[in-house]
């Protein structure tokens, strides 16, 4: 099942990556809580999301850049606080691409891109 709004993508793929990387710092011994959080920012929010996708994109067969444009360009009402637009929009396609892959049920390819996710962040911005 592959949604066709770009939004609902991402809103599934921003619940799976989120776990993801709380999975991830749960593997790393860390514990409390607003530590975890803290960590967690690094990784989650719409500037390192927008980072991350542009490290992927030549990582993406046709049809991941397909479903990463159809968050991309959705449109949407919310105007974010702390960062700007054109981040906004890229981190809603990178929640889009790990929703889709999600839907698709493709578990290799997910981790896949987690992994490759994580590994960028750790050496950019952690």
């Amino acid at each position: 099942m592959i949604l066709e709004s770009g939004l609902s993508l991402a809103y599934i793929g921003d619940a799976v990556y989120e776990l993801e990387i709380r999975k991830y710092l749960l593997s790393l011994g860390i514990t409390k809580v607003k530590e975890l959080h803290n960590e967690a920012i690094k990784f989650t929010s719409a500037h390192a999301q927008a980072l991350i996708m542009s490290h992927l994109m030549d990582k993406l067969s046709e049809e991941e850049i397909e479903y990463y444009k159809r968050g991309r360009n959705s449109g949407g009402t919310h105007k974010p606080k702390n960062f700007s637009l054109k981040e906004y929009r890229e981190a809603t396609g990178f929640e889009s691409l790990i929703g889709a892959i999600f839907l698709e049920k493709n578990e290799e390819r997910l981790r896949e891109i987690i992994d490759l996710s994580i590994s960028f962040a750790k050496e950019n911005f952690v």
